[in-house]
């Protein structure tokens, strides 16, 4: 399975594009009967600038979301594309039998508020969100980093730690308040809800 998920991968971005989606991610998970193909869809960035202009002409004044975040940061995914997209990309998947055995379930979903984050194009989009990152070597003596994003250079990222209530952390001058950290060194980051 491991030699075909390029294959996947592609023909799901393939599928994905002709509904104006991109893939964010493919899981493969379980063996034998118990296998499962786990595909996270979100609307591409054309698809998110018309739904954000379209929210905007409609409720021009009225915004569910924090002030510093942008409805062209969220998904837009709808059940409907969901099962459009699991309709049309199941068919392949057989047709082509990209998934070896009659036997595996196809789930189709948005990536969700705490979604992970995949290199410097997503830490752009998203700047001004909080995260929760997790490095490979530690930086500042820590490896688990939980900020504002507020800055996203060539080299990596800054994390404005003082959005973030830190437990059991005493009160340090304000050169502690940020910490930068390099994409080299990113093993994991996602996004931490708001609410």
């Amino acid at each position: 399975m491991a030699l075909l998920l390029d294959q996947i991968r592609a023909t799901a971005q393939r599928v994905a594009a002709s509904h104006g989606l991109d893939v964010i991610e493919i899981e493969h998970q379980g063996g034998g009967k118990h296998r499962i193909l786990r595909v996270f869809i979100e609307k591409n960035a054309e698809q998110r600038a018309k739904l954000a202009e379209a929210t905007k002409a409609r409720n021009p004044e009225e915004s569910f979301l924090p002030s510093d975040v942008e409805i062209d940061q969220l998904a837009g995914i709808t059940h409907e594309d969901c099962q459009q997209f699991s309709q049309d990309f199941g068919t392949v998947l057989d047709v082509e039998d990209l998934v070896p055995g009659a036997e595996y379930t196809l789930e189709v979903s948005s990536p969700g508020l705490d979604r992970k984050l995949y290199g410097e194009h997503d830490y752009r989009r998203f700047r001004g969100s909080m995260v929760k990152l997790q490095t490979f070597e530690p930086v500042a003596g820590n490896r688990h980093w939980h900020g504002k994003l507020t800055e996203v250079n060539g080299r990596g990222v800054v994390l404005d730690l003082s959005a973030m209530k830190q437990k059991g952390r005493k009160k340090k001058d304000a050169a502690s308040e940020t910490v930068e950290i390099e994409f080299s060194n990113i093993e994991k980051g996602n996004l931490v809800p708001e609410f």
